[in-house]
């Protein structure tokens, strides 16, 4: 049965992206009201968060985007779904119904959003998003987008230069087999999750009192292909091998935030943590993972206990992850760090305004 329900969900959200990218902006209203619940718990990264109801959901959201893009598109590269199975660490419920993707939505920005400039260029947003859909309509939406990238595409840099690669759109699954709209084997999601979950474990084996920026007692090369690709945020970057995914991302974000045993925070949302074939997807939206311990991205340590709305999607080949894309909302990262990006962003548009060259 959860086979069935899961392949009916996910006809349910591909149709409603499809119809998405031909309707017009007055046909969007109704269009979304038949999708969502009507108390539709929406949530979208820094600065929008939560939204509460369709209407207001249409009216804030959708709307302002459509007007500031009026030809979007999205073009997913990752789409699945299934019912959770409550094993995640994070206290996710057993039996809720998923689904989820993420890719990039591109349209050309013709008026301001979110206090961007619109640049009248074509440009690309970045996102990943997990649903829970109860009677065939979205009940929750959990939207990350990658806000960073979409400014820096206006011509604006919040953050330093990102330790990884960064700039152009990250690339989809190599072997572009991440649209699973048909039933997958059991046997081969299964085995997705079991790597996900060995490999999730190692890492909780480190210790930052003990193990400082040796990396080892996670034994990350028991788990990741030697040519793995891990896709971060604006402000990360992506890293290409293994190597650079220690030195670029997780030595620094350790230093940072080197927690790994924090209870789970009952305020926060874990996302499902679902398993469909070669791929595996989860996340958390405000939910608690460390204490800001040192200094990170320039910005000094806090003492804070940190929350965060991380999402991944894992592609397995073999006995080994092999690509890995990892949406995190900076903005709000930031933002807990008493460091206001937007109103950086503010200051750098009246700085311009002036002809004065003014960066983070």
């Amino acid at each position: 049965m959860s086979t069935q329900l899961n392949q009916a969900n996910k006809e349910a959200v591909w149709d409603l992206w499809q119809r998405l990218n031909h309707a017009t902006i007055d046909q969007l209203p109704d269009l979304l009201r038949a999708a969502l619940h009507e108390d539709v718990n929406w949530n979208v990264s820094a600065p929008i968060d939560r939204i509460t109801g369709a209407d207001p959901v249409i009216a804030d959201f959708w709307l302002p985007l459509r007007r500031a893009f009026p030809d979007l598109k999205r073009s997913p590269y990752v789409f699945m779904g299934g019912v959770d199975d409550g094993a995640s660490r994070y206290g996710s419920a057993a039996g809720e119904e998923w689904v989820s993707g993420c890719g990039y939505m591109t349209g050309v920005f013709v008026e301001d959003w979110l206090g961007i400039p619109a640049t009248g260029k074509k440009t690309n947003i970045w996102f990943g998003v997990f649903y829970v859909m109860r009677e065939g309509r979205v009940a929750e939406a959990y939207l990350q987008l990658d806000i960073l990238a979409l400014i820096r595409q206006a011509g604006f840099q919040l953050l330093p230069p990102a330790p990884g690669a960064e700039g152009g759109k990250i690339p989809g699954p190599l072997a572009k087999d991440g649209i699973l709209l048909t039933e997958q084997d059991p046997l081969e999601s299964r085995k997705s999750s079991q790597l996900v979950a060995a490999m999730a474990g190692g890492m909780r084996r480190y210790v930052r009192a003990r193990d400082g920026g040796d990396l080892r007692s996670m034994q990350q090369r028991k788990y990741w292909h030697s040519d793995m690709k891990w896709y971060g945020p604006s402000g990360i970057g992506a890293c290409h091998t293994l190597e650079e995914y220690e030195d670029f991302h997780q030595r620094n974000w350790l230093h940072g935030f080197g927690d790994r045993d924090i209870d789970a925070d009952p305020r926060g949302r874990a996302m499902g943590w679902i398993g469909e074939g070669a791929y595996c997807c989860a996340g958390i939206w405000d939910g608690a993972f460390s204490y800001n311990h040192g200094d990170y991205a320039g910005v000094p340590a806090t003492g804070k206990l940190m929350t965060m709305r991380d999402f991944d999607w894992w592609k397995r080949d073999g006995e080994f992850l092999i690509e890995n894309w990892v949406p995190i909302d900076m903005i709000d990262l930031f933002r807990q760090m008493d460091i206001d990006l937007m109103a950086r962003l503010r200051d750098q548009i009246e700085a311009r305004k002036r002809g004065v060259a003014k960066l983070w």
